[in-house]
């Protein structure tokens, strides 16, 4: 468990449901010890897996507390806060955002858009100065993973500039001073990896749920606060379209904004599925034209990214950036540094290659021998059987991930394991079918029915009111859901002895058919009653001014039972 890293597994709450290695498109994820921990070298931090875990067991990085501890060090810390703000808060001004930050103890708040803008500019700048090829935005850093480890190919292609919230810290940190911490607020979990690469920009980030969890520890409702329409509430200012980055096509929008680049092609993709396809082949393009790509790993845009409310429509969160953007000409940043990067830093994976045979090896060793057994459930996350056979080569998975493969198992161990009880074994539905039944329960009921179980093995689906005469006793139990039913009951000039029990309230029940005239049988049952009419002799002696009569005449039919096995051995 690496807590260090944006996004870990506590792994004493993973319940083997495998749902964030089906939700994640680049398996970036190991079971081991049936706990599904992440890989790391291989993660682009989408957050698909947070987002999806049903018992919450893969988590964030919680920088609430450094941040706090930070405020409580330094009284000049900024705020970077994502345009995105204003779908996370709806009808929420300004000012009381900027009002409500500073309670928690922040000295000032900018807009991240003010860095989007000037990448903008840049990227115009850049494209315009190419003479033809396909170029794709640096400003999603889970793209900027996506393609340096997945994609390595396309590295080259990704315009080598700063991110617009590294582009902001720069520029903050020149304009005011290069010792106030900086932390930025939005709805991206991936920006933790840029603070934990450029910890002299980025002292932390919190993610908007973050954000409202803290607002509710403080008790701040920043609705609350006095809305003050004129008051200039941003530093350095407010910013434009940079806002639009928030929304797929955003950037676009800025980059066309600047005239340098109008002969380019633009497109927007989102969301990694689009985006993996998007790579497909993409080194085909041999055009002289400029292709210019904004990709971003969400889809929607950043509006829908993992530290955000999901239940509030993309329409209208889309709606709102436009809005708000249309009613501010905006502040332009005048940036007098270098926004150049390269992205030498991430590695990219080692990509494992299989043999046929080695997959088959793999297959073999859960039980599936031909391509009929090859059903491709997904119960394991993997889309197909050879993808899970390639993970268990590579030590990400483990056999019991495989659904069939276990179910099997379980079959073969209670096939095996109701074939060597001495005792019949049956188990039936509500509907008096059976489900299972041993040998050992067929040969009890005769020898048509033990010819049936030769045709069908194990009476599955036979009519339990046909084999067995005491069949009401079975509904009785199902009726009541009783938890255990014992009964002796005569069936062809033999005694039995019935337990029948609940397996599953109302729809399922089992049951051990005894045969008395067995001599081992006899005499485990004589021991068994015998003790059970001592406990009862000895309840009677304490109680015996109440209880007499009545265990006077449960003694008096043990023993006669009793009796009547005897009779029936000796006959």
């Amino acid at each position: 468990m690496d807590v260090l890293k944006p996004i870990y597994t506590e792994q004493n709450d993973c319940q083997d449901c495998y749902k964030c290695i089906r939700e994640c498109e680049l398996k970036a994820i190991r079971v081991q010890n049936n706990s599904a921990q992440i890989v790391h070298s291989d993660c682009i931090y989408c957050g698909a897996c947070v987002l999806v875990c049903p018992v919450s067991a893969k988590k964030l990085r919680g920088d609430v507390k450094r941040v706090k501890s930070l405020l409580v060090r330094n009284t000049n810390v900024m705020v970077s806060l994502a345009p995105s703000f204003v779908t996370e808060f709806p009808n929420l001004s300004d000012q009381q955002m900027v009002s409500a930050l500073k309670a928690l103890g922040f000295a000032h708040v900018s807009e991240t858009a003010l860095g989007g803008q000037e990448v903008s500019k840049q990227v115009s700048k850049y494209i315009a100065n190419q003479e033809g090829g396909v170029y794709i935005s640096s400003a999603c850093p889970s793209v900027v993973d996506l393609i340096c480890k997945h994609y390595p190919q396309y590295r080259k292609n990704i315009i080598p500039l700063l991110s617009p919230l590294l582009t902001h810290a720069k520029y903050l940190k020149r304009t005011f001073s290069n010792d106030m911490p900086i932390v930025f607020i939005g709805p991206c979990i991936a920006k933790k990896t840029e603070s934990d690469e450029f910890p002299e920009l980025l002292e932390a980030v919190l993610t908007f749920s973050d954000l409202k969890k803290w607002f509710e520890e403080e008790n701040i409702d920043p609705y609350l606060f006095e809305d003050k329409k004129n008051a200039e509430v941003f530093v350095p200012g407010k910013a434009g379209k940079g806002a639009l980055y928030s929304i797929d096509g955003g950037m676009i929008a800025g980059v066309k904004n600047n005239t340098m680049a109008t002969d380019a092609v633009c497109m927007t993709f989102s969301g990694i599925s689009t985006i993996q396809s998007v790579l497909k082949d993409l080194d085909k393009y041999k055009k002289s034209d400029v292709l210019f790509l904004e990709l971003m790993a969400c889809s929607g845009g950043c509006v829908n990214g993992p530290g955000t409310d999901k239940s509030y429509s993309t329409a209208l969160k889309r709606l709102e950036v436009i809005k708000r953007q249309n009613q501010n000409e905006g502040f332009e940043m005048e940036a007098d540094f270098s926004l150049k990067r390269n992205f030498n830093s991430i590695e990219a994976i080692r990509k494992h290659h299989h043999s046929s045979s080695r997959i088959k090896e793999a297959l073999s060793a859960i039980g599936k021998y031909s391509e009929k057994d090859e059903i491709n459930c997904g119960g394991c996350g993997y889309n197909t059987c050879k993808q899970f056979a390639a993970a268990l080569l590579e030590d990400r998975s483990e056999p019991n991930m495989c659904v069939s493969y276990m179910r099997k198992i379980a079959f073969d161990k209670s096939a095996a394991l109701l074939s060597k009880i001495p005792s019949g074994v049956v188990i039936v539905n509500q509907h008096l079918k059976i489900r299972e039944a041993n040998l050992s329960f067929a040969r009890m009921m005769g020898s048509e029915i033990e010819e049936l179980y030769d045709t069908i093995p194990g009476l599955v689906d036979a009519d339990l009111h046909k084999i067995a005469p005491f069949y009401k006793l079975f509904s009785s139990a199902l009726s009541t859901g009783i938890d255990n039913l014992e009964k002796d009951i005569r069936f062809e000039n033999k005694m039995f002895h019935l337990t029948i029990f609940s397996i599953h309230k109302h729809k399922i029940v089992g049951a051990i058919l005894r045969d008395m005239s067995q001599p081992f049988i006899q005499r485990e049952e004589v021991i068994s009653r015998a003790k059970s009419v001592n406990k009862k002799n000895l309840e009677t002696v304490q109680k015996i001014a109440y209880l007499l009569g009545e265990n006077a005449s449960e003694t008096e039919e043990m023993l006669n039972s009793i009796v009547e096995f005897y009779s029936l051995s000796k006959d």
